[in-house]
C-alpha cells in the first residue's frame, strides 16, 4: 500500500547518483565543507569534549570510522556521535528555512563514519547525504510550526534524516528503508527547554540523532521492523509532535524539487532567529555610520518562532547561550559590525554588550510571521541618543539561497572555523578543502585528516 511514509522511503532506497543534478550535488560538496570546518571549530568545548570521553569509555579503542574531534578512530556509531557534537556547537552550520531544521550536523557525521566503515566511494557518500536531506528536510516540514514551538527539529527530523543517509549506504531496499525511518521516528527527541538553563542539551540533540540514524539503518539492514507509519500513523510522529502536521510535505516534489538548494548557510556565529535582524541592524549602521553609543534603542521586528526560542534567553550566563540572545547578537552587530566567534568570546563579560541587551526588544510583526518560514525577513527601528530614527529591511539574510556564499567565501569560512582554537593548521584545512571539491573522483572516502 502507497501511503507518505512508504513514498519517502522508496525515493531515498532508490536514489541514485545520476539521478542528481549536477547543481545539488555541488552545493552538497559545499555544504559537507562547511560542515568539516564547523566540526574542527567546536572540537574543544566542554560540551563537545565530554560526549568525546564518553565515546571513548563506551566505544572501541580503534575502528573504521574518523572521530575528528579526538583524531583517533571508532566505531561508525561513535564516531558520529562526537562529529556530530561538534557540528552544531558554534552555531555555524546550515539551516532549511521552511523546515527551521539543520541538516547538516545529523547527515554528514553518519554518512562520512558509515562511508569510511563500508568503503564507500565518493559518488555513494553523497548520494546518501541527498538522500538524508531530502527526507530529513520534508519530515520538518510536516511536522510544522507547532512542533518546533516544543522540540529541536534537529533532534527529532534529524534522526529520519541520518537514517536515511546511512540506509542509502547500506543499500536498504524500500521495504528496508521504511523499517529505518519506523525505528528512527521512534526515538525521535529533542526539547527546547535546555535554553533557559544554558544546558548542554543541543550538542546531545545531534549527537543521539546521528547515532539512532546508525542504530535503526543498520538494525533496518538486520531484518529488525519498524512502524511503516511512524510520521502520518494515528500514533506517530505527527500525532504525537505536531498540531499541524501536514502529511502532502512529506512527498512534496520528490526527485523534481531538491531541497539541498534550498539549504542556508549561517553567516553570523549565532541563532539563525537572529541573522535577519542582524543584518537589518548592520545596514542601518553601516549607512548611517552609528557607533554602538549611539543608539538608544532597538526593535526587532520578528516572526513568533524567534519569540519562542529566543524569549528564555534575558542574561545569558554562557558564550553558547549568548547566541541565542537577539539582545547580545545586535550588540556585536552594532560594536563590531560582526557577529564570529572571536566576538561572541568576548562578548559575555563586556559591560558595552551587556548594557546594549537592554536597549533590544523584540516585537511580532504579522508579515515577517506570515511570511515565515519559507522567507525569514528582518526588520529593525533603531532610535540613536540624538533622537533620530532608522528603519532598515532585509528580505534575503546573508547566507539564504538568493544571497548565498560563494565557493571562495565559503572557503573563507572554512579557515576561519578550521583554525579556530588552533583545532588545525592551516595546511590541514587547505587538505579538506581540497579533499572536499574533488570527492566525487574518489574512489574511497578516506579521513580528512
Amino acid at each position: 500500500m502507497t501511503h507518505p511514509s512508504a513514498t519517502l522511503a522508496e525515493f531515498a532506497a532508490q536514489l541514485n547518483h545520476d539521478d542528481i543534478p549536477a547543481a545539488v550535488l555541488r552545493r552538497t560538496e559545499d555544504l559537507l565543507l562547511d560542515t568539516l570546518a564547523s566540526i574542527l571549530a567546536g572540537s574543544s568545548a566542554r560540551a563537545v569534549q565530554s560526549i568525546a570521553r564518553f565515546s571513548d569509555a563506551m566505544g572501541p579503542a580503534s575502528g573504521p570510522s574518523e572521530n575528528m574531534v579526538t583524531r583517533r578512530t571508532s566505531s561508525p556509531l561513535f564516531a558520529a556521535m562526537v562529529n556530530a557534537a561538534a557540528a552544531h556547537m558554534v552555531e555555524q552550520d546550515d539551516v532549511h528555512n521552511g523546515a527551521v531544521f539543520h541538516p547538516a550536523a545529523v547527515v554528514f557525521p553518519p554518512a562520512v563514519a558509515v562511508a569510511q566503515a563500508l568503503g564507500r566511494s565518493g559518488k555513494e557518500l553523497l548520494t546518501a547525504c541527498v538522500a538524508g536531506y531530502e527526507v530529513g528536510i520534508r519530515v520538518g516540514e510536516f511536522l510544522g510550526r507547532s512542533h518546533y514551538k516544543i522540540f529541536h527539529t534537529t533532534g527529532t527530523a534529524g534522526a529520519l534524516a541520518a537514517a536515511a543517509a546511512v540506509g542509502r549506504l547500506l543499500n536498504l531496499s524500500s521495504e528496508q528503508m521504511l523499517h529505518a525511518l519506523g525505528s528512527a521516528g521512534t526515538q525521535a527527541a529533542g526539547l527546547w527547554e535546555f535554553l533557559r538553563d544554558a544546558a548542554d542539551s543541543k550538542q546531545l540533540h545531534t549527537a543521539k540523532a546521528a547515532a539512532n540514524g546508525i542504530t535503526a539503518a543498520y538494525l533496518a539492514h538486520d531484518g529488525f521492523t519498524g512502524a511503516r507509519r511512524i510520521l502520518e500513523g494515528l500514533q506517530g510522529m505527527g500525532a504525537g509532535m505536531s498540531t499541524d502536521a501536514d502529511p502532502t510535505r512529506l512527498t512534496d516534489g520528490l526527485g523534481t524539487r531538491w531541497t539541498v538548494l534550498e539549504t542556508s548557510f549561517k553567516f553570523h556565529a549565532s541563532c539563525r532567529h537572529t541573522h535577519p535582524a542582524a543584518d537589518a541592524l548592520l545596514k542601518v549602521v553601516t549607512e548611517q555610520n552609528l557607533a554602538i553609543g549611539d543608539i538608544a534603542s532597538v526593535v526587532a521586528h520578528v516572526h513568533q518562532g524567534a519569540i519562542d526560542v529566543l524569549g528564555p534567553v534575558v542574561n545569558p550566563t554562557t558564550v553558547h547561550q549568548s547566541k541565542f540572545s537577539m539582545g547580545t547578537v545586535l550588540g556585536l552587530i552594532a560594536q563590531q559590525r560582526r557577529a564570529g566567534l572571536p566576538e561572541f568570546d568576548a562578548a559575555l563579560n563586556d559591560p558595552a554588550i551587556a548594557d546594549f541587551r537592554g536597549k533590544v526588544t523584540m516585537e511580532l510583526d504579522p508579515e515577517v510571521d506570515g511570511a515565515y518560514p519559507a522567507q525569514w525577513i528582518g526588520k529593525v527601528t533603531v532610535t540613536t541618543t540624538g533622537g533620530q530614527s532608522f528603519f532598515a529591511r532585509v528580505d534575503e539574510p546573508k547566507g539564504d539561497p538568493g544571497n548565498t556564499l560563494s565557493r571562495p567565501e565559503i572557503e573563507d569560512k572554512s579557515r576561519r572555523l578550521g583554525t579556530y582554537r588552533n583545532a588545525a593548521t592551516t595546511e590541514e584545512v587547505e587538505t579538506i578543502i581540497q579533499r572536499v571539491w574533488g570527492l566525487e573522483d574518489q574512489t574511497l572516502v578516506g579521513r580528512f585528516l
